[in-house]
């Protein structure tokens, strides 16, 4: 009996043994998955070519399998980490949402306690959950266009256009950096000229909501949503302007939405007088990307170069890369691999800095405009 009691045991011990090692390795899976857009055109799409790419190169290694996984909305996105979790493989997962509706996918991450960092748009809740929440610097972009509009002349009073890419935190933390600023409460650092800069002047709340309560609207990052919106409104902003100083300031967030502007005055939707008028004042417009197709405009070398030249004073892009996605999903080998000094929930913040035609040959941009 004895020794039938001591079999037992020790068949029990054993399935023991492999039902802990079984847990072990469903706990640790060895693929990381990579979730972003479908790459097509613009800022998202050449995000997602380079994580493509980075996935080749993490599968040549054969440390860990890299999927990536394009999807064209948050919603697709919550289904794909549905995917994810039934396939119970998962080491970590670089999550660049599409919407603010990719929420669930990240609180599904949460509950299966599977790491997961959160690139570019960074969604309030799961944030404090993530590995780490990275993106470039959103506060120094929208700092760095309030200190160069400063230094084109804008001042309290004065008429401005604010192009909105949506209403996620990449937009709403450019405002809140241009704002900072203009209070004198943020400065922006350059690292280009690796110089800091204040405000000149601090402004009001009142001064700010004055300047960007009455022409803004939200493109959707689309060169058409800019579009659209001008066509129906820019004889009545050049209008205002004309009579507040003859100055108009555009703070577009983005060089797809700087394109929109430029496709509107090359062709004929907008009144000649309008045009004219827009021509005989000063005019000042940002963006933020680093599209080659911009700074060809900049350098003179596109065929939109004379319709700038002809209508701008001056334009200036922030270098915000798409390139940087290809650091995050190194950020998830860092961590994978235990070299990891980021506490649950931080954020990493790469630098940026402004591109105009004084610099514009120092840097290379990334191809994706959709024309």
């Amino acid at each position: 009996m004895k020794k039938v009691i001591s079999l037992v045991l020790a068949l029990i011990l054993v399935l023991a043994v492999f039902a802990g090692c079984g847990k072990k390795e469903a706990a640790a899976g060895k693929t990381i998955y990579i979730l972003g857009p479908t790459p097509d055109h613009g800022w998202t799409a050449q995000a997602g070519a380079y994580a493509e790419k980075k996935a080749e190169e993490i599968n040549q290694k054969g440390e860990y399998k890299a999927v990536y996984m394009p999807a064209s909305s948050g919603e697709e996105q919550v289904d794909q980490v549905q995917t994810i979790i039934a396939n119970g493989d998962a080491a970590g997962v670089v999550f660049f949402a599409l919407e603010d509706s990719a929420k669930a996918g990240q609180e599904a991450l949460i509950s299966e306690k599977i790491p997961f960092i959160s690139f570019d748009r960074i969604i309030e809740g799961p944030d404090k959950y993530a590995v780490l929440n990275a993106s470039g610097d959103n506060w120094q972009c929208g700092a760095g266009i309030a200190y160069w509009l400063q230094q084109k002349g804008m001042a309290p009073g004065d008429t401005m256009v604010t192009l909105i890419g949506d209403n996620g935190t990449v937009c709403s933390r450019r405002q809140e950096g241009f704002e900072q600023f203009l209070r004198g409460e943020l400065e922006y650092y350059d690292d280009d000229t690796k110089q800091t800069y204040k405000t000149t002047q601090v402004w009001t709340q009142a001064e700010i909501d004055a300047l960007c309560a009455d022409y803004k609207v939200v493109c959707n990052w689309s060169a058409d949503g800019a579009y659209d919106y001008l066509e129906q409104k820019l004889a009545d902003i050049v209008a205002a302007a004309k009579d507040n100083g003859n100055k108009l300031f555009i703070y577009s967030m983005d060089d797809e939405m700087t394109f929109g502007v430029l496709r509107l005055l090359e062709g004929n939707a907008i009144d000649e007088a309008t045009k004219a008028d827009l021509e005989a004042m000063e005019v000042y417009i940002s963006a933020i990307g680093g599209m080659q197709e911009l700074y060809d405009v900049m350098m003179g070398k596109s065929s939109q170069s004379p319709v700038a030249e002809k209508y701008f004073d001056d334009m200036m892009s922030v270098y915000f890369s798409p390139k940087m996605m290809t650091n995050v999903i190194g950020y998830m080998e860092d961590y994978l691999a235990g070299k990891w000094d980021y506490e649950v929930g931080a954020g990493k913040y790469e630098v940026v800095w402004i591109v105009d035609k004084n610099n514009v040959s120092k840097y290379e941009g990334f191809t994706g405009h959709a024309e």
